[in-house]
């Protein structure tokens, strides 16, 4: 158990840095598409250099490290943004409230819909501005978080599979 322990500390300690990284302001618009994908990149490269077997790696290697690295970096990326909110009664949300409003009256939606729409987030900002807590807002981030984190995570890592297979290779013939 020990041994399983030490062979997943990489994606977990990856993740948490990933998910410190995740409530930062610039770089969160760039979390899914770079950040995750990388950061399980990283996980495979620490481990490797951690156990120094530079042995073909298997793609599940790379499915499994992105997928740990991902989750942790979605369950730490949420509860930061969560106590942030919590502490300051404000986020993403609370600031783009006003654009959010008019981009949903340029929707070709029924009105009814769309005030239903407003009415939901409008209750959520309330909720925000007021307790500093919002379930729905904290759940839809989680999920949001868990689903996209969790996809880029294993591409991000059967890519650095594919990458260290590859550098490997080339350290063989040297």
């Amino acid at each position: 158990m020990e041994n399983l322990n030490k062979k997943y500390i990489s994606p977990f300690v990856v993740g948490l840095g990933a998910g410190v990284l995740l409530i930062v302001p610039i770089i969160k618009g760039l979390a899914c598409c770079l950040l995750i994908p990388a950061a399980a990149f990283l996980s495979l490269l620490l481990e490797q250099k951690a156990s120094k077997d530079y042995s073909k790696l298997e793609i599940k290697k790379g499915v499994v490290f992105g997928l740990i690295t991902g989750v942790t970096a979605a369950i730490f990326g949420t509860t930061f943004d969560f106590i942030i909110t919590l502490i300051t009664h404000t986020n993403d949300l609370v600031l783009a409230f006003p654009e959010l409003i008019e981009t949903l009256n340029s929707f070709p939606i029924d009105d009814a819909l769309r005030e239903e729409v407003i009415s939901l987030l409008s209750n959520v900002v309330d909720s925000i501005k007021n307790n500093g807590f919002s379930p729905l807002y904290t759940l839809s981030v989680l999920f949001n978080n868990l689903f996209s984190n969790s996809i880029f995570g294993v591409l991000g890592g059967i890519i650095g599979v594919q990458i260290l297979n590859s550098q490997n290779q080339k350290r063989k013939l040297f």
